[in-house]
């Protein structure tokens, strides 16, 4: 795709807004690069400037930063927070080679896009940053950790992948919350599950909608959801499914944009898993949902062998209803990584940074305030923090097609619409 009219205004706004520049970057790196060919990463600083910035890595691959985050930017900044964000390469502002087409697919690597993380550093005149990863953000901030350890401060890993492996605890984590219903308070929306896959409503691909929506409003709310499809008001659940992927996916320019850099996803960390056989499994859904090919080749880093080797403080933050990345996954991370702190979110889902963004902020100002050891003890209290807006009236939205049950056909759809990224 080469860029049109639209894309260029967008793109020319964008990258002059206050504290956006651009970085210029090989195509590869090392051996790898192919040539001299040359692209602009940009990134985004926001905040008084600091000696130890946030470095802030969203998830994905495929999220935005310059735009889809603005608006938690200015939030930070009036926390008191200097914050950095790299808009990654093949997404968004970084998209495009300097004719305006699309980076070939062999400049889109995680340990291409690390290195552009230690480059934009040196444009800013930063040693030393604080790291902060989001879901595939932590992937990147661990390789950072692995690449350029002297780059690093301090680490927060929210919600962290950790290796291709993670596709085990994956799918037993959703069959036990789903399926078996051995979570406490899953068995009725289990049961639930199990009757609409036995009756064939609900398949291997819903499972990802329906386990983000666990992750975002709880088994009793989603249950109520349930109830819907067993009464047979499906364009209810389909008009609830809308808003849920307007919040959790935003495919949209300069917002959501993973068709080029899916190849990471499925070549280099095994998002498209081989099927198990079995029922409810998340890889299905991802891997339909893939444009191009989903076959896994090689993970660029070994994080188990390397994180013992980390030297830094780090927080882990997990979601005690987080299907994506579960909480046995972060707690492994936290037991690789030496004097690491674990912080649980019982009622929490995926991504802090995306879904919990009050406690979020209140991580990131202790790690900067030099009090990452206390966040342990904090954990009850970051947990009642208030979830995101758009998570609210998603978590509304919900309890509405619930209580309408059809009775109101054009309240449900009216709410949805309104949901957006806070």
């Amino acid at each position: 795709m080469t860029m049109n009219a639209k894309r260029r205004r967008a793109h020319a706004k964008l990258a002059a807004l206050p504290g956006v520049r651009p970085v210029r970057r090989p195509f590869g790196t090392g051996a790898a690069t192919g040539g001299d060919d040359e692209f602009d990463v940009y990134y985004v600083r926001t905040g008084r400037k600091s000696a130890h910035p946030l470095l802030l890595i969203p998830g994905g691959p495929g999220a935005a930063s310059v735009a889809l985050y603005r608006a938690f930017r200015r939030r930070a900044a009036v926390a008191g927070l200097d914050v950095i964000m790299v808009e990654h390469r093949g997404v968004g502002l970084s998209r495009h080679d300097d004719r305006g087409a699309d980076l070939p697919p062999e400049a889109l690597t995680v340990r291409a896009v690390v290195d552009d993380l230690a480059a934009v550093l040196d444009d800013a005149q930063v040693d030393k940053a604080i790291v902060y990863g989001a879901s595939y953000g932590t992937y990147l901030a661990a390789g950072l950790g692995v690449s350029h350890p002297a780059r690093v401060h301090a680490m927060v890993l929210d919600s962290p992948l950790l290796s291709c492996a993670d596709i085990a605890e994956v799918r037993a984590q959703t069959r036990r919350v789903l399926w078996d219903g051995t979570v406490p308070g899953t068995a009725d929306l289990a049961a639930k599950v199990r009757r609409l896959v036995g009756e064939g409503v609900v398949t291997s691909k819903d499972v990802q909608l329906i386990g983000d929506m666990y992750g975002v409003a709880g088994p009793e709310v989603l249950c109520r959801q349930l109830n819907l499809l067993l009464a047979g008001h499906d364009w209810l659940w389909a008009a609830v499914g809308f808003g849920a992927r307007n919040l959790l996916e935003r495919k949209t320019p300069y917002q959501h944009e993973p068709d080029l850099v899916e190849r990471i996803a499925y070549r280099e960390l095994n998002y498209g898993a081989e099927p198990d056989g079995k029922p409810l499994d998340p890889a299905i859904a991802l891997r339909e949902m893939a444009s191009g090919d989903v076959e896994f080749e090689a993970e660029p880093y070994d994080l188990v062998s390397a994180m013992p080797d980390f030297s830094w403080p780090t927080a882990v933050l997990s979601g005690g209803r987080d299907l994506t990345t579960p909480p046995a996954v972060a707690h492994q991370v936290a037991d690789l990584i030496p004097d690491a702190v674990l912080v649980d979110l019982p009622t929490a889902g995926h991504s802090m940074l995306d879904t919990r963004e009050h406690a979020a902020l209140q991580v990131c100002r202790a790690v900067v305030a030099g009090k990452i050891h206390q966040l342990p003890s904090r954990a009850a209290e970051l947990d009642r923090l208030q979830a995101n807006l758009s998570v609210r009236l998603l978590v509304a939205a919900i309890r509405l097609a619930a209580m309408a049950e059809g009775k109101v056909p054009d309240a449900v759809p009216r709410v949805v619409r309104q949901v957006s990224p806070s």
